[in-house]
């Protein structure tokens, strides 16, 4: 089953969204794991890296069967590049790190050479560090590992693995924040998240939008009622977050459980 999520878009310019349900969340990580795969080969193949963005929360344990067998013997790992969507403005030992998250979950379980896991300076302020991993991202670009999007002049990343929250935020993106509205950095940095800890860097819209693939990964009952809303034909306003990220020139694909689309 798909749908477009687009609400008022004509059909003609609607972007490709898709939604894929399975049965249990085992379910789920298996799926997406042979997904990510499959496209990590495909970049590879075209364009000798992967670049592969990631978000915290439950997203890192869905994606445990990319260390096991088979793919932990079969990716190409040396040929990924991976970012954080968002990152709290701690020490990347913290708890609340979504980088030590990362890597607790999967990074330090396949083999891709530490170079190309891209951490905050956590001896930086919020704005600093936002600035400063917006200067790695353009480093990468004049490197070749970084494509950028010609459709709108930001960096396209190869795969953007996310979540959302309950209220319906990607990144640190949240609810009627003015961050939203940011069209013009690359990264920029919260100090007032709804959401603690406070000070976070993150992506902005464009940069996601201008993404060639993202997964949208939701399992479980707790986001049900926000899927609904996300998914319906019937859109309300203001929009979640989530429901503005659409593609310029990409496929978005939801990965969800049945508990997280029961109220479809």
């Amino acid at each position: 089953m798909a749908t477009d999520g687009a609400g008022r878009v004509p059909d003609t310019a609607a972007p490709k969204k898709n939604l894929l349900t399975f049965d249990t969340e085992e379910d789920v990580a298996v799926a997406l794991a042979k997904y990510t795969a499959e496209l990590s080969e495909k970049f590879a193949a075209e364009r000798g890296a992967f670049t592969v963005v990631l978000s915290g929360g439950t997203l890192i344990e869905t994606l445990r069967k990319l260390a096991e067998p088979p793919y932990l013997g079969t990716v190409d790992w040396s040929k990924w590049h991976v970012f954080l969507v968002d990152e709290r403005v701690v020490r990347k030992d913290h708890v609340d790190s979504n980088y030590k998250l990362a890597v607790d979950g999967l990074l330090s379980k396949v083999p891709i050479p530490t170079g190309q896991v891209y951490a905050i300076n956590d001896a930086l302020s919020a704005e600093g560090a936002a600035a400063d991993y917006e200067t790695v991202l353009k480093q990468l670009v004049k490197n070749g590992v970084l494509a950028m999007s010609t459709a709108t002049g930001f960096p396209r990343f190869d795969l953007m693995l996310l979540g959302m929250g309950p209220d319906g935020h990607i990144a640190s993106l949240f609810p009627g924040h003015p961050l939203l509205n940011e069209n013009q950095k690359w990264v920029t940095h919260i100090m007032d998240s709804p959401k603690p800890p406070p000070q976070r860097i993150t992506f902005t819209f464009p940069v996601i939008k201008s993404s060639a693939y993202v997964a949208m990964v939701v399992t479980g009952p707790g986001e049900a009622g926000t899927v609904k809303k996300a998914l319906s034909s019937e859109k309300t306003f203001p929009l979640l977050p989530v429901e503005m990220a659409i593609l310029q020139d990409g496929e978005f694909t939801w990965f969800t459980d049945k508990a997280a689309v029961s109220m479809l």
